[in-house]
């Protein structure tokens, strides 16, 4: 049940159908989803777990604000610091199951094209997630993967903008980060990913400042 309450809530968060910073009533939900408090109190956690909602004492739930450009700034910054290590040490621990697993989430991803409705790009960005979570996960540094995992950067990113054009060129960048983490070159993995976060931060900026 609590997972029925999670993909109910879920894409409403992530395509900003829950406005930033809006309440989420429990008893509401109780009518809307038909479920008892306890499966949406454990959706809840999950999501303020993923930094969609959080929780405020005395007050309740409400859906996470987003960022302003000084986090994004910030947000980056974390990134090219950590990602790029993460993938150079992941490389020498990839084992070639781990190698099928993050081709299989690319191929997930290929399949998804710029002209697909949001619904698909919002699959899109959880796979990017999951993508990036595996690597980090597989540089065997926990400090490195808790740090990433806690920015929850691939959820307020999507939440600030949609970029459905920007899909083929996130592909083509994770072929380059999976060809080198298939031939376990570190450095190569290393210049890869770097690569890739430098133009996310480029895209999602020019995105920023047409906006403005």
């Amino acid at each position: 049940m609590a997972d029925e309450v999670y993909n109910y809530l879920y894409p409403q968060l992530k395509s900003l159908s829950i406005p930033p910073g809006s309440r989420i009533f429990i008893d509401n939900l109780v009518k809307e989803i038909g479920v008892s408090h306890t499966p949406i109190r454990e959706a809840l956690s999950r999501l303020e777990a993923q930094g969609l909602v959080v929780k405020t004492h005395l007050v309740g739930y409400s859906a996470a604000r987003q960022l302003d450009l000084s986090q994004v700034e910030k947000l980056f910054d974390m990134r090219l610091l950590l990602e790029p290590y993460a993938a150079e040490h992941a490389a020498g621990n990839l084992d070639d199951e781990a190698i099928e697993t993050l081709n299989a989430i690319d191929h997930s991803m290929q399949a998804i094209e710029s002209r697909d409705l949001r619904g698909k790009f919002l699959d899109f960005a959880r796979s990017d997630g999951q993508l990036h979570n595996f690597i980090s996960s597989a540089s065997k540094n926990e400090l490195v993967h808790d740090a990433l995992t806690r920015l929850h950067t691939h959820v307020h990113l999507f939440r600030l903008f949609y970029l459905p054009s920007a899909t083929k060129d996130v592909n083509k960048e994770h072929a380059g980060i999976i060809k080198a983490l298939s031939r376990r070159n570190s450095a190569a993995a290393y210049k890869a990913t770097k690569h890739h976060i430098e133009q996310s931060r480029r895209r999602f900026l020019e995105q920023y400042n047409a906006k403005t």
